[in-house]
């Protein structure tokens, strides 16, 4: 009977196994990114006569209950995310809708509804609710998608990323493509079809440029990436501003100049440095070596997002998984290649690590549902 008793343990622990590397790389990246915020904007406040400590408090803030969220959402079964993805979807197109209404402005986008305290960005929580409202009409379909049902996923994903794109927030819209195609091949559309579906994509993104349906800064923004050594006096901001975040990344060296040190990050020559660029902030203060060792951990905890998928054992779980990975790992992959030259200059932060309420509860929230399907599937 006791042994009897021992193994029936073991196997309920076994399905209740969270990766606890995922988790504590989580925890890890939301702390780190809180240190390197306050690194790189401690000077400029003081200078300007506020508390050296206004970012940390609030980047703090959201990391702590992030984590919280996070511990909260991976104790929940995953399957009961079916009950509330359509209500979590339809209120996030309401609070995309009400951003022109009673969103505030900034930079020329109107993307943040302003809470005194915090900005929250509807758009960064639409990603998530997309995902988990995708994920459970493919799971209730374990058939097979029919063209019908495909041309209603393409609905649901098309409408919030009109909304999006007309706030403009153009790289939040490329997450949505990408993260919805990659659902959408691992729930079975044929090949064939997805790469119609690419062909038609490409000619709908020429014909927004050749319409001027996107904003001039949009396209300004892509053509100095492809001419980085232009001299043509409308790109020179731009490519001024990449020069300058190679140039801070380059000053690091092997080791870096250490926590709140380096010229560039001091004397702010990189713009929003503790947002989009953050990661100039990191290559200047701890240079080669610290750099690398942010981004290993970075892909960690992807890797393990993406383990977590292969492992679980049913559609909504993969779908998840897969939706959550492409969401984060498009994001480091974007944001730190712009940083370097090698991607266009978008406003898609470096998960965890950038300066921002909303992305941190976002990616938190979402690494707690990955952290669910773990705990479902023996991991």
């Amino acid at each position: 009977m006791t042994d009897t008793l021992l193994a029936l343990t073991t196997r309920v622990r076994a399905r209740d196994a969270m990766d606890y590397g995922l988790f504590w790389g989580m925890i890890a990246l939301g702390v780190t990114g809180t240190i390197m915020i306050y690194s790189a904007t401690r000077q400029a406040l003081v200078n300007a006569g506020f508390s050296g400590h206004y970012y940390l408090e609030r980047q703090g803030f959201f990391v702590g209950v992030g984590i919280v969220a996070m511990y909260v959402v991976s104790r929940l079964d995953y399957r009961r995310f079916e009950m509330v993805a359509t209500p979590l979807y339809v209120g996030s197109l309401f609070a995309l809708a009400g951003v022109f209404v009673v969103g505030q402005s900034a930079l020329g986008a109107q993307r943040w509804y302003n809470f005194g305290f915090v900005q929250l960005q509807p758009s960064e929580f639409t990603v998530l609710s997309l995902i988990l409202a995708v994920a459970t009409f493919c799971a209730r379909r374990p058939e097979g998608l029919t063209m019908y049902d495909v041309t209603r996923l393409l609905t649901m994903a098309a409408v919030p990323m009109l909304l999006i794109f007309k706030q403009p927030d153009l790289g939040t819209t490329v997450i949505i493509v990408l993260t919805v195609s990659a659902m959408m091949v691992l729930a079975g559309v044929p090949p064939r079809f997805m790469s119609l579906l690419a062909v038609l994509g490409s000619i709908g993104v020429a014909m927004a440029i050749y319409l001027q349906l996107l904003h001039k800064y949009q396209v300004d923004r892509f053509v100095s990436f492809l001419n980085q050594n232009s001299t043509n006096p409308n790109l020179q901001a731009l490519i001024y501003e990449v020069n300058n975040a190679k140039s801070a990344i380059g000053s690091g060296g092997l080791r870096g100049a250490g926590f709140f040190h380096g010229l560039q990050t001091v004397l702010g020559y990189v713009p929003e440095q503790r947002t989009d660029f953050i990661f100039t902030a990191i290559g200047e203060q701890l240079g080669f070596i610290g750099s690398t060792l942010i981004v290993t951990l970075l892909g960690f905890v992807a890797y393990r997002m993406f383990m977590i998928g292969r492992r679980a054992k049913d559609t909504m779980g993969r779908l998840i998984c897969i939706g959550v990975f492409v969401f984060f790992a498009f994001s480091c992959f974007e944001n730190i290649g712009m940083t370097m030259g090698i991607m266009p200059v978008t406003g898609i932060p470096l998960p965890l690590l950038s300066y921002g309420g909303s992305a941190a509860l976002v990616f938190f929230v979402a690494g707690g549902a990955v952290l669910s399907v773990s705990r479902r599937a023996g991991n």
